[in-house]
């Protein structure tokens, strides 16, 4: 009979997180007396107990059981304990602000304690009450501490400012701790983009994202090649042990098959390599957009279309080298205030202080059609023999009442599988129809492609990922009421590129789906 009970409480397991700080044995009974269950007790996080037993891992709801043992936690006066480690960018004004809007947002006080040089925490005391509710524990150095500490199980959030590499996703599998790409384990926090920044005194405004990349790997060495001064190029970079620095190396010279030189010199702040930048005006950094002061570089291509890193073009991923700042946790249960901080990091509050931070929030903005003729424009400038008048005029006819989203989905290079930015905008839109944001109105998903093949069938591709995007959004509205909208799909091929088509990188600057409404 107790083996039948056993089995009935394991069926309940869900994972959680340990907040004890060492193991003690307890026994769980149920209320009722009927149900005993003795092992190791490996966390509480306020709601449910974790306990390693006989018949391994479980995890049971408190309300049910009563606790006997030494180890036993105080219900009434539990105080969840979560620690946060990685990106130290992120730790520096991102991650405080956001905690301290939580704490104001749900009537906490938030007292900040520097522990040492990389680690501080809060602890969030109640202001009816006086009594402490959480701490939050903060590790500063960069993402792959980040991921290491989360493996270790020293962490229960990992910040990072690069995506989770192959490695480190097996690690985790392996551990039992989830596919951390899936969007429910990597939420992407705030946006930011890698810009190429120069002195005010260097007359250079612009640059192709190729010759950026052929500059860090050292085969282009003096400004005349990009219509300067005679004068050598002296390269600033973040370090590579930064995410940051991870993502603008792979981003830049690892798509183009380059390796960097030895001559950049590499910054654990940025802060610092802004100041070498704005003091020398031979010299060239992919700096932080959020904490940029320097003369940005727009990119360009052959044919003469440029693309600037502002807060929309960076919202909308028209800007290719943005950098998602993302937030990874495990497929185990968070403590309650840990479920609760994520939740408010999506909501409207949360996406002001990540605004007022310097990085950019992703509020969905609607873009209306007096803010597109630039790109129109160059819809009919790139129009070839394999895209009629007709067809841009069908364009135009769809798109002139209709109101484009800042969300915009994009998709790996020579794949259909959507970005991890991407993945992320799945969730949000789909909650956004969820709530009802869109009843009453027409959402349109409409594919665009790169100009490389035929016409017919490039139409056809975009069209097919069009459909893709809006499956997505459906499936993850789960039982939601979709009745009061209308999602519509659409496809205009190449008819209206982003950027040069002539190279690899325009082409995937150019395949997308844009989310437009009426």
């Amino acid at each position: 009979m107790r083996l039948m009970c056993v089995a009935v409480i394991a069926a309940l397991v869900l994972f959680s997180n340990p907040v004890v700080s060492r193991a003690q044995d307890v026994s769980l009974t149920s209320l009722e007396g009927s149900i005993e269950l003795s092992g190791t007790l490996l966390g509480y996080d306020g709601e449910y107990y974790r306990l390693d037993t006989i018949y391994g891992e479980l995890t049971v709801d408190g309300s049910g059981v009563s606790c006997q043992g030494p180890g036993c936690p105080t219900i009434e006066d539990f105080v969840a304990d979560v620690s946060v480690s990685g990106s130290a960018s992120m730790a520096k004004v991102l991650m405080p602000a956001l905690v301290e809007g939580f704490a104001q947002h749900n009537g906490y006080e938030a007292q900040r304690v520097e522990e040492d040089p990389t680690h501080f925490r809060y602890t969030l005391v109640d202001t009816r009450t006086r009594k402490t509710k959480a701490h939050i524990r903060f590790r500063s150095t960069n993402a792959d501490e980040g991921f290491a500490d989360l493996l270790a199980n020293e962490a229960d959030v990992v910040m990072s400012t690069r995506q989770i590499n192959s490695v480190e996703r097996a690690r985790a599998l392996e551990a039992g701790m989830g596919d951390l790409t899936m969007p429910a384990r990597a939420r992407v926090l705030a946006l930011d983009a890698m810009v190429p920044i120069v002195s005010g005194q260097n007359p250079v405004r612009e640059i192709s994202p190729i010759f950026l990349a052929r500059l860090f790997a050292g085969e282009i060495d003096n400004w005349l090649a990009l219509g300067g001064p005679d004068a050598p190029v002296n390269l600033h970079m973040a370090s590579t042990d930064s995410g940051f620095g991870q993502s603008s190396e792979a981003k830049l010279l690892d798509f183009f098959g380059l390796q960097m030189s030895s001559m950049v010199v590499q910054h654990d702040h940025s802060t610092d390599l802004v100041a070498a930048v704005e003091a020398d005006p031979f010299a060239v950094g992919i700096a932080s957009f959020a904490e940029n002061g320097s003369q940005p570089l727009a990119l360009t291509g052959s044919c003469g279309r440029s693309l600037t890193a502002f807060r929309r073009s960076i919202k909308t991923k028209d800007y290719p080298l943005s950098a998602p700042l993302f937030l990874y946790t495990p497929a185990r249960r968070l403590p309650k205030v840990a479920r609760e901080f994520l939740a408010f990091t999506l909501s409207q509050t949360a996406q002001l202080v990540i605004r007022r931070a310097g990085f950019v929030d992703q509020t969905l903005e609607e873009i209306s059609n007096d803010e597109q003729g630039e790109r129109f424009l160059n819809a009919i400038t790139a129009a070839g023999s394999e895209t009629p008048l007709l067809e841009i005029q069908r364009m135009a006819a769809v798109l002139a009442p209709l109101k484009r989203l800042t969300t915009t989905f994009r998709f790996d290079a020579s794949s259909a599988e959507l970005d991890a930015q991407s993945k992320s905008n799945v969730l949000k839109l789909a909650n956004a129809l969820a709530q009802g944001r869109f009843d009453a109105r027409q959402v349109y998903f409409i594919g665009f492609s790169d100009g490389d093949g035929p016409a017919v069938r490039n139409k056809e591709v975009a069209l097919d990922r069009a459909a893709g995007v809006r499956n997505a959004i459906k499936d993850a509205t789960g039982a939601a009421n979709l009745d009061q909208v209308t999602l519509e799909i659409d496809s205009f091929g190449e008819a209206l590129p982003l950027a040069c088509d002539d190279t690899q990188w325009g082409r995937q600057a150019n395949r997308r789906v844009e989310i437009w409404v009426r």
